[in-house]
């Protein structure tokens, strides 16, 4: 019915998305979850010159060589930036843009500038003392993450390359396609997305929340499949 594509988050890749993909076909969409560069199954090709714009290739990369068109593009977390991004550049292909507990940056900003200082440091810190000052280790999964996935997920989650952070986001100024927020409720200490639950309901977009932590596609994937099914389905949203 739908042809998803999903910018995952950062440390992450394809993987991450195993529990929505089988969901999601049964409910007759296709679904693609590529791995950006430098991470997951393509860690290989990390190095440091990996940055924001990097990662849009990749996903804009997907739409042209599949030649996909009329797609829902689900931007997680990171994958917010990403997906703004891939929606500015291509060409009427993204017909709806869903920011899934995501950033979601005007022109001109990186997502440095939208975590705040105080993990902004932190995260250059950790790149400074065990990244070679170029990677960015993992931060933490959210408490509720079952046990035996987080442990199976740890090794997976990578470094990731500081100018992915680093890097503003250049927009053209055209209209993006109609936006959805999903707004993940079990916020952690400091709340990097309300602020984008916020501007959504401002701005008119549509919008969803969950009773979840950051990563629903893994700790309650089918209460988000029934979240995503109720904005592809309902125009309105």
């Amino acid at each position: 019915m739908a042809t998803i594509v999903v910018s995952h988050g950062a440390w992450s890749s394809a993987w991450a998305w195993q529990k929505m993909r089988p969901l999601l076909r049964a409910a007759g969409h296709d679904i693609f979850t590529p791995s950006y560069t430098g991470l997951g199954e393509r860690a290989h090709l990390a190095t440091p010159d990996i940055d924001l714009e990097t990662h849009i290739a990749d996903i804009l990369g997907v739409l042209q060589f599949e030649d996909l068109r009329d797609v829902v593009l689900i931007g997680h977390s990171y994958g917010g930036m990403v997906a703004t991004g891939v929606a500015d550049r291509a060409d009427g292909r993204v017909a709806r843009l869903i920011y899934l507990d995501a950033f979601a940056p005007k022109d001109g900003q990186s997502l440095f500038q939208l975590v705040g200082v105080e993990t902004e440091a932190k995260m250059r810190q950790g790149a400074a003392e065990s990244g070679d000052g170029w990677k960015v280790p993992s931060m933490p999964m959210p408490p509720d993450t079952p046990p035996d996935y987080a442990a199976w997920a740890a090794p997976r989650r990578l470094q990731q390359p500081i100018k992915c952070f680093e890097q503003t986001l250049t927009l053209s100024g055209r209209p993006l396609p109609r936006r959805s927020y999903i707004y993940c409720k079990r916020i952690p200490p400091h709340d990097i997305f309300g602020q984008f639950a916020a501007r959504a309901k401002t701005e008119g977009w549509g919008y969803a929340e969950m009773d979840a932590s950051h990563n629903p596609h893994i700790t309650c994937p089918e209460d988000l499949r029934d979240v995503l099914q109720e904005i592809i389905l309902d125009r309105k949203r």
